[in-house]
């Protein structure tokens, strides 16, 4: 039997979405994870393709991230962008969420579609302990992205600039 929905029922319902995903975003974990055990999806997006995951990990919700993790969230879901939440992590700097993703399984090689993997977004925005964390995990300097450029010239060009930048 199908039971059609109201459009009072379905506006109320991207209300709660939208209250999802800035739970996530906020690390109102007990709520969110109150809402994914009445069936919200823990894989629920955004208009760009981020997840609850995406989103709370970016934002360094350590404990949304692993509730998320426990029930079931994809951790390698990419964005319409292509971006994994371990290279938002990465790229941001996050060690204990990248640790929190690589334990529920997440690829550290994952690339973004252009070739990028987390250990290259840390390296790229100077997250040396980001990368030095990644490395000891096995993540590979030598990997290129699409222009040819390596993880380990990423990682050597953000410790030149950081030399140079200490001397000014």
């Amino acid at each position: 039997m199908n039971v059609a929905t109201t459009e009072a029922e379905e506006r109320r319902y991207a209300e709660l979405q939208h209250l999802a995903l800035d739970f996530a975003r906020q690390g109102e974990t007990a709520t969110l994870a109150e809402m994914i055990d009445h069936g919200l999806p823990a894989n629920l997006t955004d208009h760009k393709g981020n997840t609850l995951l995406m989103l709370a990990s970016y934002h360094g919700n350590s404990e949304t991230t692993q509730m998320l993790i426990a029930r079931g969230a994809e951790v390698d879901r990419r964005n319409h962008r292509g971006q994994t939440p371990l290279g938002g992590a990465a790229f941001k700097g996050l060690g204990e969420i990248v640790d929190l993703l690589l334990q529920g399984g997440a690829d550290i090689e994952a690339d973004n579609g252009a070739g990028m993997t987390p250990i290259m977004f840390a390296a790229l925005f100077g997250r040396t302990a980001v990368v030095e964390q990644l490395k000891a995990r096995g993540a590979s300097l030598q990997h290129r992205n699409r222009m040819g450029v390596s993880a380990n010239l990423l990682v050597k060009m953000s410790q030149w600039l950081r030399s140079i930048f200490r001397r000014a």
